[in-house]
């Protein structure tokens, strides 16, 4: 967790800039929890290209620079972008798990900047088995195409079935087994993590809070494309074949951007 990281003039421009995804939301937005309140859970993935507000950010602000550092790579990509938007008091908690199993991208070199736009207390933040990116395993981890109250079709489906050496342990049962950590957050705060750890448990929210979440994926020096049998979330297989990039290859063109690079001594 990294204090002050971004100042609030970019929370400011990125919260006009989910503002104005909520109204206009991507073909792949989707519910992912409704309870009987009518409290909700909204995600979307992949606005950038349509948000002037999230382009600023990617092109325009030091998040590549933190990642390309954190990572120690010579160059940095960005891959994408997906928001989190809980209503107040939503008590729908985030599957564990880890995120570079289900990705169109294969490598140790990547890193998810998550910044909260609003305040956030340590037990409603996003949560962390540290350690966890340093094994292999490959774990029968969640298909969060189940998570799609309203049924909405054409949505990305994942099945670890069969490719699976391990399930994810009940993480939440004993914590602190785990030394699972959290932390209080302010909107300028963030948390970057490697897409191999295991993270989850955002939310449960008290009834006057909300939660506004924007993350960043980035690509540094080893990550490669990889189509999986298993399935893609999200599946950015049928894009990239049309941009003619294809498995091993460097992620690249303007799908992919490369907004970083290290300096030459």
């Amino acid at each position: 967790m990294l204090e002050g990281m971004f100042s609030h003039q970019w929370i400011d421009v990125l919260s006009q800039g989910l503002a104005n995804n909520c109204e206009n939301p991507t073909s792949r937005a989707r519910i992912w929890d409704r309870d009987a309140e009518g409290r909700t859970m909204f995600w979307d993935s992949q606005a950038w290209q349509g948000i002037e507000e999230y382009q600023q950010f990617i092109f325009n602000s030091h998040a590549a620079e933190l990642a390309g550092n954190l990572l120690k790579a010579t160059e940095i990509n960005f891959f994408f972008d997906a928001v989190f938007v809980r209503s107040p008091g939503t008590q729908f908690s985030t599957p564990w798990h880890q995120d570079e199993p289900y990705w169109t991208i294969e490598g140790y070199d990547t890193c998810t900047i998550w910044m909260p736009l609003v305040p956030v207390k340590k037990k409603n933040a996003l949560a962390f088995v540290p350690g966890s990116h340093l094994n292999n395993l490959i774990f029968d981890q969640y298909n969060f195409g189940n998570l799609n109250p309203d049924g909405k079709s054409d949505v990305d489906q994942v099945n670890f079935t069969g490719i699976a050496q391990e399930s994810i342990p009940d993480i939440d049962a004993d914590p602190e087994r785990y030394n699972v950590v959290s932390w209080d957050m302010q909107p300028g705060d963030c948390v970057a993590f490697n897409s191999r750890i295991l993270h989850g448990g955002s939310g449960k929210l008290d009834e006057n809070q909300e939660l506004k979440v924007f993350t960043s994926k980035w690509l540094g020096d080893d990550a490669r494309i990889k189509f999986r049998e298993c399935g893609m979330d999200p599946d950015h297989s049928e894009i990239m074949t049309q941009y003619g990039l294809k498995p091993g290859d460097r992620p690249g063109t303007d799908l992919y951007p490369k907004i970083w690079e290290a300096e030459v001594h």
